[in-house]
């Protein structure tokens, strides 16, 4: 078996056009990428199970930064962040979700526009819940509830063709070619009926696998503990709240609509043809001017 990468010899530290990545001080090591004019409202992008920032796509950050200070980063055990052996998490959901907050004191925002992705829009809820000093508006893509409700039985599930996606070992870590291959096919599936590009997918997955510590590590996001659990209900968020889902989402089909319906205020975008992914640029006409309204309150 090849050995995993160590955090220096993974690739270019600056990454690529955006500009270079940084690192936050303390025990979890994360890092993170700012992109913009610092004096405009900041935007926090938070990815979803087991994705490094790489896929939050370099031109859909470029395109948010010609008016926003955008932030992306790893999650721990992705990317170049910290990593711990693969089945042996040394921290908690909890832990995760408050990664956030540390990347924005790296950056020194008091306060920022958050857009989360699948988990990473549980992130954004559970922070918004918990910290809404934190946090000016919340952005919830392809995402579900990350609190319990009474009729959470009603809510459509998943597509069967989706049962099984993460079962099963992951390949090997020093496999390149594997590991694209099994991040394309997962992309793929999420993507349902949508609009899925593999050349641009193949290009993300390459570079995320090519420059992550451990390509693996990613599956200990399923092994953590939850850890302190957060108290409240989509009824208490107070942040301006906004919803984007696809149509054809196979993961969480029609929980956008079910999302938006409980939380105060809160507007639903649905973007036609697209899954459980982030969107493709074949939706930025439409994406795009609802995230920068929504982002417009300065931030500092």
């Amino acid at each position: 078996m090849t050995r995993p990468r160590d955090a220096s010899d993974v690739g270019p530290a600056d990454g690529d056009a955006l500009g270079p990545e940084r690192f936050t001080d303390g025990p979890a090591r994360l890092c993170f990428q700012a992109v913009g004019d610092p004096a405009d409202p900041t935007v926090l992008l938070v990815g979803g199970v087991g994705s490094s920032m790489d896929w939050w796509p370099a031109d859909l950050v470029a395109a948010l930064a010609a008016g926003r200070h955008v932030v992306r980063y790893d999650h721990r055990d992705t990317g170049r962040s910290a990593t711990s052996r693969p089945g042996a998490p040394d921290y908690t959901g909890r832990d995760v979700t408050e990664d956030a907050l540390r990347v924005l004191d790296a950056v020194g925002a008091a306060r920022a526009h958050l857009v989360g992705l699948s988990m990473g829009g549980a992130i954004v809820q559970e922070l918004a819940l918990e910290h809404p000093d934190r946090v000016a508006s919340a952005t919830l893509m392809s995402t579900t509830r990350a609190f319990a409700g009474a009729d959470d039985a009603a809510l459509p599930p998943s597509d069967p063709a989706l049962h099984g996606l993460w079962d099963g070992p992951s390949p090997d870590p020093g496999d390149t070619a594997a590991l694209v291959e099994a991040a394309v096919a997962e992309d793929r599936a999420l993507t349902g009926r949508g609009d899925f590009d593999e050349a641009r997918t193949r290009a993300v997955a390459t570079r995320a696998v090519e420059r992550s510590t451990d390509p693996t590590a990613g599956s200990n996001h399923f092994a953590a503990e939850p850890g302190a659990p957060f108290e409240g209900t989509l009824a208490d968020l107070a942040v301006p709240t906004l919803v984007v889902h696809g149509s054809e989402d196979p993961l969480f089909p029609g929980h956008g609509a079910a999302l938006a319906a409980q939380i105060p205020g809160a507007r639903l975008l649905v973007l036609d043809g697209v899954g459980h992914q982030v969107a493709p640029p074949s939706s930025w006409d439409v994406l795009l001017p609802a995230l920068l309204e929504h982002t417009a309150e300065p931030t500092r």
